[in-house]
């Protein structure tokens, strides 16, 4: 009975109109991805300051100093410290989702983020920074795998492309919040406070006031129905469908019937299954391969540009410009996200990036490598909406959250020693070894979408996984 009518809620999801009540869903949801973001995007725009502070000194770093026998023992170990904790995360609660609901992994994640990184703003040695950034990623892991899956299970599934770059024009408008408040910020001391520790603690202030915004988001009835919870799903999907009529002014169209989806609780294994190895194999590589080049320049593009040159100080401004880029890569997909198959859309943004990075490292005006850094971003941007839509997309929703957290969990660990990797390859060969090893990995992952992955745009979630 379940089966039938997870079944007939799939199908009912996919007639409804374009709608401020669904929209408005999406928003909120977006709101709570803001603050990975932030998190992620401070480590290069803070590594200055810290780095100033002397909390990567071989004393102040204790056992994590044992790094430096390979020479990336200083503010690489902060990065690896951050996409380990977020591996580990990813590997460890990414089955939550699918055990508890969407919603209250949603909820309880942004507590985590900001329990622990506020300790970590205090921390006085590298060593501890370091532990705390790799325990706060550990439990906000999971918070991007929760918003992909639930973003695409409940929005219709011709506009499941733009709600995708909706949702990453949101949470990357942050970026150029972050390089503003770091280039304000990091050089200062405000109250005797080093700058780079406020430019933490305003991240964890702003998830506070998030949390109190998204408690009225619905659970995703797509999986209330799988799991036998029928009349809660019936209630969520009901109160939308009058919600809908009431904004429309037009009645509702017969909902079209997909295939039916198995009920009940999903297997880990499943994801291994005949019907999902070549999908999982194909994404696991995929997400090592497309982390290098985006993490790979966001991560380190303030230190890419001291490379180049440019001083502490102009290395912030110029990031800040070329932050400021950040949102409008996703805000262009919303034109042609769901015009353009969803596969097509991430090898043309590998493409453009690991060109654009190949010409920042053999440039020196300032004017070029900010151009040249707009482009990659824009480039990075649009491949990131479309792939975290993509892979989201290829998995049932008894297994979607394990499956997409498995897949994405080799992006966190290839980021982890890509950053090693980015910190010996810059000391060694300088800004064009960099920009040759972003270039191999976004020919890997062209080759790996183009070769095995499946058409989806327009395709109901039930349809692809049939």
């Amino acid at each position: 009975m379940s089966e039938i009518e997870s079944t007939r809620i799939a199908a009912r999801l996919d007639r409804l109109p374009p709608s401020r009540t669904v929209w408005t869903i999406v928003i909120l949801i977006s709101l709570g991805g803001v603050f990975e973001f932030y998190d992620l995007f401070f480590t290069g725009y803070v590594a200055p300051g810290m780095i100033k502070s002397g909390l990567f000194t071989a004393q102040s770093l204790g056992f994590f100093a044992g790094l430096g026998s390979i020479k990336i023992a200083g503010f690489g170990t902060f990065v690896f410290s951050t996409f380990a904790g977020l591996w580990f995360g990813v590997v460890l609660l990414g089955h939550l989702p699918d055990r508890f609901g969407r919603r209250p992994v949603f909820t309880w994640s942004l507590v985590w983020y900001v329990a622990c990184t506020a300790i970590m703003a205090f921390q006085q040695t590298g060593e501890m920074l370091n532990v705390w950034r790799f325990i706060a990623g550990v439990g906000f892991a999971v918070q991007l795998v929760t918003i992909d899956t639930y973003i695409s299970e409940l929005i219709p599934g011709a506009e499941r492309g733009r709600a995708f770059s909706v949702n990453q024009f949101i949470t990357f408008a942050v970026v150029p919040l972050v390089a503003l408040l770091a280039w304000l910020l990091v050089p200062l001391s405000p109250l005797g406070i080093d700058g780079w520790r406020w430019v933490v603690l305003i991240g964890s202030l702003g998830a506070v006031l998030v949390w109190l915004l998204v408690q009225g988001i619905p659970e995703s009835p797509r999986w209330l129905a799988l799991q036998g919870r029928t009349d809660e799903a019936e209630a969520i999907m009901a109160a939308i469908e009058q919600r809908v009529v009431r904004e429309t002014g037009k009645p509702l169209s017969p909902p079209a019937l997909a295939h039916v989806e198995e009920t009940g609780r999903g297997r880990f294994a499943e994801i291994f299954s005949s019907q999902y190895r070549t999908r999982t194999l194909m994404l696991s590589v995929f997400n090592m391969a497309q982390v290098i080049g985006f993490y790979g320049f966001a991560a380190w593009v303030p230190t890419l540009l001291i490379a180049r040159g440019i001083t502490i100080t102009h290395s912030l401004e110029y990031s800040f410009v070329i932050a400021i880029a950040n949102p409008f890569g996703p805000l262009l997909g919303v034109l042609f996200a769901d015009r353009i198959e969803r596969k097509l859309q991430i090898i043309l943004g590998l493409v453009v990036m690991g060109v654009s990075m190949l010409a920042f490292a053999t440039v020196s005006s300032p004017v070029l490598l900010i151009v040249l850094g707009v482009v990659f971003t824009l480039a990075a941007n649009v491949m990131s909406y479309a792939y975290h839509n993509y892979q989201a997309e290829l998995y049932p929703t008894r297994i979607r959250a394990r499956a997409v957290g498995f897949v994405y969990s080799w992006s966190r660990i290839a980021a982890a020693f890509a950053g090693l990797a980015i910190g010996y390859l810059l000391n060694a060969g300088g800004t064009l070894a960099v920009a040759v090893f972003i270039a191999i990995a976004m020919v890997v992952g062209i080759a790996v979408i183009g070769v095995f992955g499946p058409a989806t745009k327009g395709i109901s979630l039930e349809s692809i996984n049939h």
